[in-house]
């Protein structure tokens, strides 16, 4: 999700060493690539020329696909793309290409680049065809729904929105994504490969969850259609089940 920033004139030449020199680096080597097309004018210095290193993999304008491995990150809340970018800049997401790509911006930066993509009013594909049983999916809707108390499990609805379309300002929506996501993401959260500012409510709440849980609320969740207009919520669901470091700023 890093832009790739693109220069009327070559960036300066790398003096120093460490990733920063390395993105300048390839910078430059870009930059000469585009200008040794015959009859190849400057990219135009715009943000959504610099993003281009973000909808490479999260496809055109951040809508990415519903299968997959990649995530949807368009019309998600600012305020959840920024933290994601930031947990990634500072190490407490694991994503090697990531965090180098993110290691020299600034936090005003991102924020311009989380801001850029939740504006993003895209309409979703329909869910594909789901492998899951029955059974599994009921277990899924029950989780997202109403929970379950006997082993401590808010419903994900309860912060998530009661559509699951997220609310303001940092609770995502986790409908529209593809299921190896979903399911890798519960299991970095299950690892620690994946964590959030403290209290860090999701990786209590992934803690609790059996792999059977697991699959069967990634199977719910990607088996949905995403209703049409669907916007986050404007302000978070009250009271939350637990307090939540990322959630909530």
């Amino acid at each position: 999700m890093a832009p790739a920033p693109a220069h009327a004139n070559p960036p300066p030449f790398p003096r120093a060493g460490g990733r920063l020199a390395t993105w300048r680096a390839l910078g430059v080597v870009l930059w000469l690539l585009a200008g040794a097309r015959a009859g190849a004018a400057p990219a135009p210095d715009t943000l959504a020329q610099r993003l281009l290193a973000c909808t490479a993999c999260h496809g055109q304008e951040g809508r990415a696909s519903n299968v997959g491995y990649l995530p949807r990150i368009a019309g998600k809340p600012a305020g959840y793309l920024y933290n994601q970018l930031v947990n990634f800049r500072d190490g407490r997401r694991a994503n090697a290409a990531m965090v180098a790509l993110l290691d020299p911006l600034s936090d005003a930066y991102l924020r311009e680049i989380a801001g850029h993509f939740a504006a993003q009013d895209l309409p979703y594909p329909p869910p594909p065809p789901s492998p899951a049983t029955p059974a599994q999916l009921a277990r899924g809707q029950l989780l997202v729904e109403r929970g379950d108390a006997a082993h401590g499990l808010p419903a994900c609805s309860a912060c998530h929105g009661a559509a699951m379309t997220g609310a303001l300002p940092a609770f995502p929506g986790l409908l529209g994504l593809p299921r190896d996501y979903l399911l890798g993401q519960f299991g970095a959260w299950k690892t620690g490969l994946r964590q959030a500012a403290a209290p860090d409510c999701m990786a209590r709440v992934v803690q609790r969850l059996s792999d059977d849980d697991i699959g069967a609320l990634a199977a719910w969740l990607a088996a949905q259609p995403v209703p049409a207009g669907a916007r986050p919520a404007a302000a978070l669901p009250q009271p939350l089940p637990q307090d939540c470091g990322s959630g909530t700023r």
